[in-house]
């Protein structure tokens, strides 16, 4: 399974790292054993980029959980962090992004793999760096592939090795 985490907020954290250090802790918790992680990402905030800017990375996880558990338990973990769904694109202390579970394809309530993830770089950069081979269950195309034509979060860079 493929999860994104990003912020631009700490939180009650000292820092934006601390937090993704602690959300990456937290899969654990809920059933998710980390088995790879990217370095932190840095990129301006989106679609505003005078706001905050992000940190981003990306964490391969082991997991039993089906794809609208693992959801939920995401959802649970960000709650836990603070994180307020009250506007879109809002600057936010945690979101956890469901990439990819598996090779499963899915429409509706949860749409995997995620419909926007490949434009990302902030997304897709962090992925190629932990499975570089990573094929896009409906495109075909590898993680690689998709960072080098990513369009959203163009500015993204690697900043920090976890």
């Amino acid at each position: 399974m493929v999860v994104a985490l990003g912020c631009n907020l700490p939180g009650a954290y000292t820092s934006r790292e601390a937090l993704l250090e602690a959300a990456v802790s937290a899969l654990a918790g809920e059933g998710m054993a980390v088995v790879a992680r990217s370095n932190w990402w840095t990129s301006a905030a989106w679609p505003d980029p005078t706001g905050p800017a992000y940190l981003n990375g990306v964490v391969l996880v082991a997991t039993v959980l089906e794809p609208a558990d693992a959801l939920a338990a995401l959802h649970r973990i960000e709650a836990r962090f603070g994180r307020a769904r009250a506007e879109r694109n809002a600057a936010r202390t945690l979101d956890l992004d469901l990439i990819a579970h598996g090779r499963t394809v899915m429409e509706g309530n949860l749409v995997l793999p995620h419909p926007r993830a490949h434009e990302r770089l902030f997304v897709m950069g962090p992925l190629a760096e932990v499975a570089p081979d990573w094929t896009h269950p409906l495109s075909g195309r590898t993680a690689i592939e998709l960072a080098a034509t990513a369009t959203v979060g163009a500015d993204a860079r690697p900043s920090l090795h976890p």
